[in-house]
């Protein structure tokens, strides 16, 4: 019996691959970029499936070019990458890898919030450039973390884990999203739910945990940068579109904000003339929230489960289109 033919955007963790190899023919590709649009163009014609990372571009010219695509299986938990209403008018399933990462986006976050508030990453360049002479009384002052208000936006599994860790730093803890959670929650984490120009005028930490959508694009800009403190700093690691950059700028320039670390960026990778990598008051990562050892061997592992099950016309462990097998 032939093999399934399948295409996979990158190289993953070495782990999801014997499984995959069992009923398929694979093409990795080799490559640190991701291939080129025009190359996801030259494959999906012919393949029976595709595992693709957030960085392709699966839109609906190349969906409808996938003549024999079976399923589309997405190493992430957010999935704005791919037109999914064609994906799903062609009863194509599409799979993701939600859970896995939420401790370990979580944690990472948790990283920034406290690298940002003790400006760990702006000590470490001074000491490496030589500036530290002595001990100084007023060298490298940051806020207090501890008994501060945290404010997050958007509270699924990644933002209610980012409020467990700060319920153990005795944080007021407030939380803005489209749809308010069960009261029980509320209560088993210690969060208040307020609206977001009161959760930015009250915060002295904003994380964003809120998937990106035509309603949290650029969702920070100048005037919701207006409402914060001055001492607040901004946490993101969710994705870079939800923050006007040019707006971001302008607020870590002009002080209207104290700091900001972001894992995540628009576009990226950033450019390597962004004005933003001028910044003392800002720490940047490469998108690295989920990059335990562990997690992203689970995510891979998920990934190639979602995408067994659509070869072989089972339904998938983890779904982002459902309504497909109705």
């Amino acid at each position: 019996m032939p093999k399934f033919k399948v295409f996979v955007t990158r190289r993953i963790p070495k782990v999801a691959l014997p499984p995959l190899e069992a009923i398929a023919d694979l093409e990795v590709w080799p490559e640190t970029l991701p291939p080129s649009y025009s190359v996801l163009q030259a494959k999906i014609p012919q393949v029976d499936g595709l595992l693709c990372l957030l960085t392709d571009r699966i839109d609906q010219p190349l969906i409808d070019a996938g003549l024999m695509l079976k399923v589309i299986s997405l190493m992430a938990v957010g999935y704005d990458n791919i037109h999914i209403p064609t994906a799903t008018a062609r009863k194509i399933p599409v799979g993701y890898t939600p859970g896995v990462l939420t401790d370990a986006t979580a944690d990472f976050a948790w990283a920034l919030l406290m690298a940002a508030a003790r400006r760990v990453v702006e000590g470490d360049r001074f000491t490496r450039s030589g500036g530290w002479q002595t001990w100084e009384p007023q060298l490298l002052l940051g806020p207090d973390v501890s008994g501060a208000t945290l404010g997050i936006i958007g509270l699924g599994r990644i933002g209610q884990a980012m409020a467990r860790r700060a319920k153990g730093f005795e944080m007021r803890i407030l939380y803005s999203s489209r749809h308010r959670q069960d009261p029980e929650l509320e209560r088993s984490l210690g969060v208040e739910f307020v609206e977001l120009e009161d959760l930015l005028q009250a915060s002295d930490f904003v994380s964003l945990h809120t998937s990106l959508s035509d309603q949290t694009y650029h969702l920070l800009s100048d005037r919701q940068f207006q409402l914060m403190k001055s001492s607040a700093i901004l946490i993101n690691t969710a994705r870079g579109q939800i923050v006007d950059s040019d707006a971001l700028y302008r607020a870590l320039v002009q002080g209207t904000i104290a700091g900001a670390a972001i894992d995540v960026t628009e576009p990226e990778p950033i450019p390597n003339d962004s004005p933003l990598l001028t910044l003392d008051n800002l720490i940047i990562t490469p998108h690295i929230g989920s990059a335990s050892r562990p997690t992203r061997e689970k995510m891979a592992m998920m990934a190639a489960a979602n995408l067994i099950a659509g070869l072989q016309g089972d339904r998938l462990p983890n779904c982002v289109n459902p309504q497909v097998y109705d």
